[in-house]
């Protein structure tokens, strides 16, 4: 017998919801690409060195990363509404701040303090999707507020860069803060959980909680306590292959502008133009990426076999980043690039949206989401740093390209072997202490 057809929803409230998480992405990377576009224009203002330069663009994901698990534990406590308008001021405030400094231990230390304040964004936007989402429609909803992730870092780049020309790198710190405090607007005028918001209707609210998962609270046996979620292979599956995709993904916000200037001899307009090409391609590639699995288990195959296709073969295609270093043609090199980033957001649609379908009860999506993340921003201090010490010692970006080649095969390997079946965590699954 065919499956009867889904009920029709009644309202599309929950794709504002998800539109306002896309949004404040999409802020959060201008503000953080920001450091990547001004910094050759930093490096020669404040006298930097390679070293030094990416000592900076790294200085963010200490932080950052550091703060993901008591971000995640913030939000699951407090609610998403809440969490979501403090980051967001926050972040905001120390990207205006980096106008004011004027050595690298003053910007070094106002980045550190941004990556705090940006630290819960990505489990906040898990967090909104699986309340306001049914399963079969997550991997979509994620790919909308991920691909905020590419829309800011494809527009920091003619934006910031026409800022500099016209009036310096400083001014481009203070107008690009000044977007999140708009947003924080609109966040408050319009965010509410599914069942306290006025406008919802009877039916949409329906058909999202038909699609949660079975269990309100936990899914079995004694309940799942923070610290005991790292004792899954599932946990540390995820954190290991999120790292491996953000290691190459962090590429493109951080050294990806100084690499079209000193590989390819960009100029500042040209920089500008053709730079956005990838982040641009990569925001189609998450939207069919969440298409793909959302299908694939609406048409009735596993949940884990629906999120492992797009992810590892996500992930594996990425891996052609590292021909980018083997071609002379300017075309084929963003090409390549372009395929790559696109992978990546192929496979991120259905990585962000595992803590929803793993978590054991609601009040864990965002601590998941905040460990995951917090393994994968290790990465992004990792890639900067990487690449500032062979440029200072090969002078080129052959070896950290065909790097993050291998890291992508890695983690196309971590999801696929690492991580079991894609489920609800149960405390009975959990080794014995």
């Amino acid at each position: 017998m065919k499956p009867a057809p889904e009920p029709k929803p009644g309202g599309n409230l929950r794709w504002l919801m998800v539109f306002l998480a896309f949004s404040a992405t999409a802020i959060n990377y201008i503000d953080r690409a920001n450091l990547g576009v001004a910094a050759p224009f930093i490096a020669k203002d404040l006298n930097l060195s390679p070293e030094s330069t990416g000592a900076l663009l790294g200085a963010f994901f200490w932080t950052y990363a550091a703060f993901q698990l008591p971000s995640g534990w913030f939000i699951d406590k407090v609610g998403a509404r809440v969490a979501y308008l403090v980051a967001v001021i926050w972040w905001s405030l120390f990207t205006g701040a980096a106008a004011l400094a004027r050595t690298f231990n003053a910007l070094f230390g106002i980045r550190l303090l941004l990556g705090v304040g940006e630290a819960p964004a990505y489990p906040a936007n898990s967090k909104i999707v699986s309340e306001w989402f049914p399963r079969q429609e997550r991997a979509l909803a994620t790919s909308i507020f991920d691909s905020g992730n590419r829309v800011g870092t494809a527009l920091s780049l003619p934006i910031v860069s026409a800022i500099i020309a016209t009036f310096g790198w400083r001014m481009s710190f203070v107008i690009t803060g000044a977007l999140g405090f708009v947003w924080a607007g609109f966040w408050l005028w319009l965010y509410r959980s599914p069942r306290e918001h006025p406008w919802i209707t009877r039916e949409e609210l329906a058909h999202i909680e038909s699609g949660q998962n079975s269990a309100p609270t936990e899914s079995g046996g004694a309940p799942v306590r923070w610290r005991d979620l790292f004792r899954y292979r599932t946990v540390w599956g995820m954190m290991l292959g999120f790292f491996c995709l953000n290691f190459v993904i962090y590429f493109f916000s951080t050294w990806f502008p100084s690499y079209l200037v000193k590989a390819r001899g960009f100029d500042l307009k040209k920089m500008g133009l053709i730079g956005m090409i990838p982040a641009l391609v990569a925001v189609f590639g998450g939207y069919l990426g969440g298409y793909v699995s959302d299908r694939l288990v609406r048409s009735g195959l596993r949940l884990t076999l629906a999120r492992k296709i797009p992810i590892v073969s996500g992930m594996a295609l990425s891996s052609c980043i590292g021909l980018a270093v083997l071609v002379e043609s300017t075309t084929a090199a963003i090409a390549l690039l372009s395929l790559s980033y696109a992978s990546l957001a192929f496979a991120a649609a259905s990585i962000w949206s595992l803590p929803a379908d793993v978590a054991p009860s609601k009040n864990h999506v965002g601590s998941i989401g905040g460990i995951q993340n917090f393994a994968a921003n290790l990465a992004g201090v990792c890639i900067t740093t990487f690449v500032g010490v062979m440029l200072q010692r090969t002078g080129g970006f052959v070896v950290p390209l065909l790097v993050a080649g291998g890291f992508s095969i890695l983690g196309a390997l971590a999801y696929l072997i690492v991580v079991p079946e894609i489920a609800p965590l149960k405390s009975k699954d959990a080794p014995i202490r």
